[in-house]
This record gives structure tokens, C-alpha cells and sequence, in this order.
């Protein structure tokens, strides 16, 4: 690993191949996003009459509320560090609470239907949770990314500028968002798809406006904070695509696909959000946010529900 970093890292001192390089990335950048739109338009993604079309629709609504609460910061320079946490700490009891009631207990229910038994239906979401939480651990080393407290994270030989190192941060944690919407409508129950998409549309709303706040206080332009946040929803409908076509093909994979969210949603909470809001010494404050959120979103799932 360390002789491939150290190999990479001679490639890309050279001006004209790290021009190469980054002509390349963008290459198959743009092949994959073809690639995933094909798959939707191949699974009736024009239509909201299938789990496709309905899993876009969701996230395409979840990508709108970022760059809504992303707005605000075309005006505003900086919030209080107290409130961003309590606005972060929102937005992690909604996610806790959307990976227990939206993906976890639906999972298991589907997992004992599919397979007879609720203990092996709970084991089948347990692997796909577990499955989540190492995806996600993999792709932090994998990904370089920036959080605005803890500094840069990831392989150290890919120079991105700094704007770009936080818009992967976000987009890390809103592609799993977007699987766990896609993999919610993949069973055909929008009363397992519809809650958890509002709820992960709340809770973008204030993630939007800190992360283009956070931008500007590094001195970016007004817009060019607002559109960098905006473009990190951007990844929800492409998590939303994988989603659906990962898991509605075979069914043991629709209740594995939701735990496998819920693993992703959670370690994303734990490993990310958490520790960001307790480095200001408000986790009293971030704590009753947590809790609010939590309550916000398990009455929204039993309305929506």
C-alpha cells in the first residue's frame, strides 16, 4: 500500500501527468455518471410508478434541501459554533433515528418475511449493517476529504484544492443518504421510502447552510460557498440509483440493502458528526439537538408511516 502511495505521489509531481491524471479522473468520472444514468432510465427512472422513478424523486428532493440551506449563506458569514452544533446534532438524531425506525425495523420484517424466521431475518440486516460500516470506513481512507475542525482525511498524494477536499467530506455522508433512499422505495412500500426521504430532506436543510458557512469562513466567495454546498447533494440521486439497482432485483437483498444503509448512516453519525460537534465544548448543546432531531423524525415516521 505504502509502495503504491509513494509510486502515485512521483506520478503526480510531474506536472504533465498529474494533468494527465486529472484529465483521466474526470474521464471516467463522467463514463460512471453515464453508466448510472443508463441504469435509471433502464429501470423506469422517467416514471413515479416505479421504485426507480420514485427513489429520484426522493432524492432529488433531499439534493434540493441542501442547497436550500445552503442559500442563507449567500448573506450570512458566520453562525455561532454553538448553534452550528446544535443544528449538526440535529441532523444526527434524524439519521439515527431514520436507521432504526426506516431502515432497521422495516429490514427486519422484510429479512423474516423473505426467510421465515424474524432471528434469521435480523441476522440478514445485521451482515448488511455491519457490510455499511466498513464501506464507509474504507471509503474515508479511500477518498480525500476535509472537515473543517479535524483537518484532511484520506490518501495524501491526490492535490485537490481545499473547496473540493469539503465537498467530498459532505458528499460522503449524503451518498449513503441517497442509497438508504433508493434502497427504501426498492421494495415497492413507499411507506418505507416516503418518511425516510423527508426525514433526510430535514435534516440537509441545516447540514447545507453549515458546510457553505464553514466555506466562507475560509474565504470563499459568497457563491462559490453556496454552490460548492449545493453540489454535495448532488450525490444523493446517485447513491438513489445504486440503491434501487443493488437491491431490487434479488429480494434476500432489499432487507441486506437496508441494513447495509443503516450501517452507513450510522457510522457516518458516530465517526463523523458526533466528534465534530463535541470539539467546541457544547455537547451538552449538540446533545439536546441529537435528541430533538431523534424526536422530530421517530413523530415523522409515525405519521408518514
Amino acid at each position: 500500500m505504502n509502495s503504491t502511495v509513494h509510486t502515485l505521489q512521483a506520478l503526480l509531481s510531474d506536472p504533465r501527468r498529474a494533468r494527465v491524471a486529472r484529465v483521466g479522473s474526470g474521464v471516467l468520472a463522467m463514463a460512471l455518471l453515464a453508466a448510472l444514468a443508463w441504469v435509471a432510465v433502464a429501470q423506469g427512472g422517467a416514471r413515479l410508478d416505479t421504485p426507480m422513478g420514485q427513489a429520484l424523486a426522493g432524492s432529488a428532493v433531499a439534493a434540493l434541501a441542501t442547497a436550500l440551506g445552503a442559500l442563507p449563506a449567500l448573506f450570512v458569514r458566520r453562525i455561532s459554533s454553538r448553534w452550528e452544533d446544535i443544528m449538526l446534532g440535529f441532523g444526527a438524531g434524524v439519521m439515527m433515528a431514520a436507521s432504526c425506525f426506516s431502515l432497521i425495523l422495516p429490514g427486519v420484517a422484510a429479512g423474516s418475511d423473505i426467510l421465515g424466521s424474524r432471528p434469521a431475518g435480523a441476522a440478514l440486516v445485521a451482515a448488511g449493517l455491519m457490510l455499511g460500516a466498513v464501506f464507509l470506513l474504507l471509503a474515508d481512507k479511500a477518498i480525500p476529504h476535509e472537515h473543517v475542525q479535524s483537518g484532511r482525511h484520506g490518501p495524501d498524494w491526490m492535490q485537490l484544492r481545499r473547496v473540493w477536499l469539503m465537498v467530498f467530506a459532505i458528499a460522503l455522508h449524503n451518498f449513503p443518504e441517497g442509497m438508504a433512499i433508493g434502497v427504501g422505495f426498492a421494495g415497492g412500500d413507499p411507506s418505507v421510502g416516503i418518511p425516510l426521504a423527508a426525514a433526510i430532506a430535514i435534516q440537509d436543510v441545516p447540514e447545507g447552510l453549515v458546510v457553505a458557512v464553514a466555506l466562507r469562513t475560509i474565504a470563499y466567495a459568497p457563491w462559490q460557498a453556496t454552490l460548492a454546498a449545493a453540489l454535495t447533494g448532488l450525490a444523493e440521486p446517485l447513491g438513489a440509483i445504486v440503491g434501487v439497482a443493488l437491491t431490487s432485483g434479488f429480494a434476500p437483498l432489499y432487507p441486506a440493502g437496508l441494513g447495509f444503509s443503516a450501517g452507513a448512516m450510522i457510522w457516518v453519525v458516530s465517526h463523523e458528526i458526533i466528534p465534530e460537534t463535541h470539539r467546541k465544548s457544547h455537547e451538552q448543546a449538540a446533545t439536546l439537538g441529537l435528541i430533538g432531531g431523534f424526536v422530530v423524525m421517530m413523530m415523522l415516521d409515525t405519521a408518514l408511516g
